[in-house]
């Protein structure tokens, strides 16, 4: 759908189709998303961009069910996407742009929508090799897995880093980051199974229900211990992700069950250990996608990779509902709206 590239022009109005969430749900299975019109154009520092595709993430129905206090209500959820830019300056218009955040579908309207109005500071060109759907699922796993490890320290080729709940997106998003950077990766599971995701290189993986995670990381190196442990559990993980730490180690958390955890505190210091909290849902748009263009020559690459999208998992505008239940579900597959 070209649209004259000109500064001066009137800023382009469009008629967009958007989920809405009309107020809190206290159950996924509540969640009563309706299709709203509504007329779309940008401020003078956005693009206006046709949405192709958009992820569903945990933190979306976490958000719907009232998890989040500051969602708020009604509005359009959605942090991730990928799209065309019908509007903006020049240069822009035309060109084919993923994004993520921590505040859009959740402090103000996201992408579940046929059109969305984002800062041209937000956006990220999109890899011409991955597709649509792959593009928006990039968005909140892999920008939390690198944020955790660009805090931490990005991994050394000499060092090993262990991905506790290996299997989750962001625990596969973090082998691949790890495993780039030419870091020995080793997984935690909580039950018996092999490592789902793409890497780089092997991946040992620990089964947590039949193996004492710490002792078995300590005899895989040699003794030492990993350098970085990325904790995508939390406080089930860890007491076992504290004695796994080498000397000077660094441990991730970005989730918790519970919140309080026994915590030694002169094991800390004597081991000289880092704690890394990571919370997406702080990073604004722009701060989102300065982390987004650190994957973008990892995908160029080839040494990441997008996750799959099966075509079970994606859903039209209209099956908003369905694609929630599946993420509350603990679906493995990365679920996508198509809004066309």
């Amino acid at each position: 759908m070209p649209v004259a590239q000109t500064t001066d022009a009137q800023p382009l109005s469009v008629e967009a189709r958007s989920v809405r969430l009309p107020a809190l749900a206290g159950d996924p299975a509540l969640i009563a998303p309706v299709i709203e019109r509504r007329t779309l154009s940008r401020a003078g520092n956005e693009l206006l961009i046709e949405v192709k595709a958009a992820a569903v993430n945990p933190s979306d129905v976490k958000a719907a069910t009232g998890l989040m206090p500051y969602a708020v209500f009604p509005r359009t959820p959605g942090r991730d996407y990928a799209g065309i830019v019908l509007d903006g300056p020049t240069g822009w218009i035309g060109r084919e742009v993923f994004g993520s955040s921590g505040d859009l579908g959740i402090r103000r309207d996201g992408t579940y929508a046929t059109h969305l109005a984002v800062e041209a500071e937000a956006v990220v060109d999109k890899p011409r090799t991955i597709s649509w759907e792959e593009a928006a699922g990039i968005g909140v796993p892999f920008v939390t897995a690198m944020e955790g490890l660009r805090r931490a320290g990005l991994p050394k080729p000499d060092e090993t880093v262990l991905v506790m709940g290996v299997n989750g997106k962001v625990g596969q998003a973090a082998v691949q980051i790890a495993s780039w950077h030419g870091a020995r990766v080793i997984g935690v599971a909580r039950r018996r199974e092999p490592y789902e995701g793409y890497a780089n290189s092997k991946v040992e993986v620990i089964d947590a229900s039949a193996t004492d995670v710490a002792a078995r990381v300590r005899e895989l190196t040699g003794g030492r211990g990993a350098d970085i442990v990325f904790n995508t559990v939390g406080d089930p993980y860890f007491e076992a992700a504290h004695q796994s730490l080498a000397l000077r180690g660094r441990q991730i958390l970005i989730a918790a069950v519970g919140r309080i955890v026994q915590f030694d505190i002169l094991e800390f210091y004597r081991g000289q250990h880092t704690y890394v909290g990571i919370d997406t849902l702080g990073l604004s748009s722009v701060a989102t996608a300065a982390v987004l263009r650190e994957l973008v020559p990892g995908f160029a690459s080839g040494h990441l990779k997008p996750f799959p999208i099966k075509a079970n998992a994606i859903y039209p505008l209209e099956q908003a509902k369905a694609a929630f239940v599946a993420v509350a579900g603990s679906s493995r597959d990365r679920v996508i709206l198509r809004p066309a």
